[in-house]
């Protein structure tokens, strides 16, 4: 049975030590920009863009610039601490849950929300359809309208009736 990011914990365990930990297991200077941005992101489900983090993060550092947050993005990503989520359309998407887990994605209001699910996790692929790829990981993203949009849409259509 699927279980979505409200019902799920995450793994992700955030204390100044545990961080400061993490970023010196994975190389990382560990700035007060850089730990604002990751913190910022461990505590979020929403799935951030670059602009929303840099809004979410500049309050508490006004020099901070959208470039520093581009960098310490791209120095995460390298590191392993997130992982991009990649969308058809729209800015970048990002994500600091490296719990396995697969993604729905709104087409209507472009809301992401993890999916867990078990099965999805034990899908395998024939050797013969992967074309000689050796493959490393998947991800599987569902695409279609929240319980929101849905709900707009139902009321914009009793409106024209």
């Amino acid at each position: 049975m699927p279980i979505f990011s409200k019902g799920h914990v995450k793994s992700t365990i955030s204390t100044p030590e545990v961080v400061r930990q993490r970023f010196r297991q994975k190389g990382l200077k560990l700035t007060p920009q850089r730990y604002a941005i990751y913190e910022m992101m461990i505590h979020t489900d929403s799935h951030p863009t670059v602009e929303d983090i840099y809004h979410a993060v500049q309050p508490m550092f006004p020099m901070l610039s959208l470039n520093t947050v581009y960098y310490t993005l791209t120095s995460l990503k390298k590191a392993g601490l997130i992982a991009d989520v990649p969308v058809q359309e729209g800015a970048a998407r990002f994500d600091a849950n490296m719990d396995r887990h697969h993604h729905m994605v709104c087409v209507g209001c472009h809301k992401i929300e993890d999916l867990y699910d078990q099965a999805l996790d034990q899908l395998k692929i024939s050797t013969k359809s992967t074309n000689g790829y050796l493959l490393e990981s998947y991800r599987v993203e569902f695409r279609g309208y929240c319980s929101r949009c849905r709900k707009r849409q139902s009321q914009a259509k009793q409106k024209t009736e």
